[in-house]
């Protein structure tokens, strides 16, 4: 059994993995002890025979995860970094390692689903629309802040603003909460959707739409663009990069 992890800024996401297993686990760490959210997550955990991980949150972070692996297993985690080229993906980044370790492992997942250019949505504490052309090259990507990013520079940039949850079905909101939560929903809808947009006229027809993320579920069902939803695209990739290992 092989621990997969995806370490994000504010998500932690697993899944334990073997021949005809597949378990996911989540848990919400931003302002949480790690060592002790690790312990109720994974304490009970048999110990796996290999760990293999993206991390893009705070190096603190990912550094007590590996010290915890090591303490209770034994086991130092392999931490994946993008390659010039690698199961069938081209990175045209113009320095390669450079790019996130989860976007290129989800354009590895994206690139065992379809032969046809794919655009890959990861919507986290930051959205990154990513366009895989059908001969397999990662042409590059746009990087823009997440929902909870959103409302919250709101918060804090406008003083008369606070960080509030309303009701974000209509642009024609009646308080406060419910227009920012509508006009930072559709504003990131329609931010995704020019981005597909504009990607379709470079990577071409018969694009498919890849949406992952924590916050794929809540945009999902208003994408105007058709998407097939894969929360954990990531993970999958990384699935295919431990076959290798």
């Amino acid at each position: 059994m092989r621990l997969l992890v995806d370490l994000g800024n504010s998500r932690l996401k697993w899944v334990l993995n073997a021949p005809a297993r597949w378990e996911l686990g989540m848990a919400l760490h931003q302002g949480e002890d790690m060592t002790r959210l690790l312990d109720d997550a994974w304490g009970a955990l048999e110990a796996p025979q290999r760990i293999v991980m993206t991390s893009v949150a705070a190096k603190e972070l990912r550094q007590a995860l590996e010290q915890w692996a090591t303490r209770r297993w034994s086991l130092v985690p392999y931490v994946v970094q993008a390659q010039r080229a690698q199961l069938g993906v081209t990175n045209s980044y113009r320095e390669p390692a450079s790019l996130g370790a989860d976007r290129w492992a989800a354009l590895i997942g994206a690139r065992a689903l379809t032969q046809t250019p794919a655009c890959i949505v990861d919507c986290g504490t930051a959205v990154t629309v990513d366009a895989l052309s059908a001969d397999g090259v990662f042409l590059g990507g746009a990087i823009f802040p997440g929902l909870r990013l959103l409302r919250q520079s709101l918060a804090q940039g406008a003083a008369a603003l606070p960080l509030a949850f309303g009701d974000d079905t209509s642009c024609l909101a009646r308080a406060t909460a419910d227009g920012i939560a509508a006009g930072t929903m559709l504003g990131l809808l329609g931010a995704i959707e020019r981005m597909l947009v504009e990607q379709q006229k470079v990577i071409g027809p018969g694009m498919q739409v890849f949406l992952t993320g924590g916050d794929a579920p809540l945009l999902a069902a208003r994408l105007t663009q058709p998407a097939i939803a894969i929360p954990d695209l990531v993970l999958k990739g990384l699935a295919r990069i431990a076959d290798t290992l």
